[in-house]
């Protein structure tokens, strides 16, 4: 089964150069992205809502959208 999705130009272009073979499908790089997000360890399997919060985590601490330890007992009052 194959759906439409709108992409915006600067997107397609980040793909792209993600390609591992000249003909590879975004079908298979977006796969291939998610399956960098680890999918369990020796307690067991992750649940899809647990790997999502970890993308985010993740995207946090890249966007510099965390706190220090000192900010948190500020906030906190503390």
């Amino acid at each position: 089964m194959y759906t439409t999705i709108q992409l915006e130009k600067n997107t397609r272009e980040r793909l792209n150069k993600l390609r591992i073979y000249k003909r590879a499908t975004y079908d298979e790089i977006i796969n291939a992205l998610i399956d960098l997000i680890p999918g369990g360890d020796e307690e067991g399997k992750y649940t899809a809502e647990f790997r999502a919060s970890l993308l985010r985590g993740l995207l946090d601490i890249r966007h510099e959208r965390t706190y220090n330890s000192a900010e948190v007992r500020a906030r906190l009052g503390l």
